[in-house]
């Protein structure tokens, strides 16, 4: 039988520390966006920073405490055609949405 080994990167403290005070400093700044209504002023803003927002802390996320920084080039090559797919998937819902007709987008009061 072949051995199987696997390697392990050890990650520096320095690292969950920086990436638990980035998610503390964002998850703070979306309390405070979440107070002003940014949508009187300039449109769909409000759910713009948010998803902005919840993508770098996922990504900082997925990066450090799963590893995939340091994790081989077709392990990151999947998360990114996984990541491709979805936008597909959202895409396409998104198209089926607004060609329905009488559905569309709700009146801004």
């Amino acid at each position: 039988m072949a051995e199987h080994t696997s390697e392990h990167h050890i990650v520096p403290l320095k690292y969950y520390f920086g990436v638990f005070t980035l998610l503390m400093v964002f998850t703070a700044l979306t309390v405070f966006v979440a107070k002003f209504d940014l949508e009187r002023v300039w449109g769909p803003l409000n759910i713009i920073v948010a998803l902005t927002i919840a993508i770098i802390k996922a990504t900082a996320v997925v990066l450090i405490f799963m590893h995939v920084k340091w994790s081989s080039k077709l392990t990151q090559v999947i998360i990114i055609a996984g990541l491709f797919w979805l936008a597909i998937l959202l895409i396409m819902t998104m198209t089926d949405y607004l060609v329905r007709s009488g559905w569309g987008f709700p009146a801004v009061k």
